[in-house]
């Protein structure tokens, strides 16, 4: 991988959910291309096996309830990498993606996170 191609990626880890959101949607604008573009195909599975591997899903909040300060203590609580401007940007605006492709363990104790603050959370 170039070095050029390397820092842009540091760059873009170092984004937060709200910004990446934006990178998202400029680049699809700029280029006229859709972010599942970019998706590797997902092939099935030729047969189950005994040991599935972990099912990916994504915890996405859909209400953030009466108080939603709770919420956004969560959401930091959560992701801190998220600045306060941000996850009060993810509350006011629902429905938005709070974590993708993460095990449904993960994703549950999202969920029970967030109702306990007073939001709702729908697991995709």
């Amino acid at each position: 991988m170039g070095e050029k191609v390397q820092k842009i990626i540091e760059e873009i880890k170092s984004l937060t959910v709200v910004e990446l959101n934006e990178l998202i949607k400029s680049l699809e604008e700029e280029f006229g291309v859709s972010g599942a573009v970019f998706q590797a195909p997902v092939q099935a599975p030729s047969a189950p096996s005994e040991e599935a591997a972990p099912q990916k899903v994504t915890v996405v909040l859909v209400d953030s309830g009466a108080n939603k300060i709770n919420v956004i203590k969560a959401l930091r609580t959560i992701n801190p990498n998220l600045g306060l401007k941000e996850a009060k940007d993810i509350v006011d605006n629902v429905p938005q993606t709070i974590k993708e492709n993460i095990d449904k363990s993960e994703a549950e104790k999202i969920k029970e996170e967030i109702e306990k603050a007073g939001g709702k959370v729908e697991i995709k």
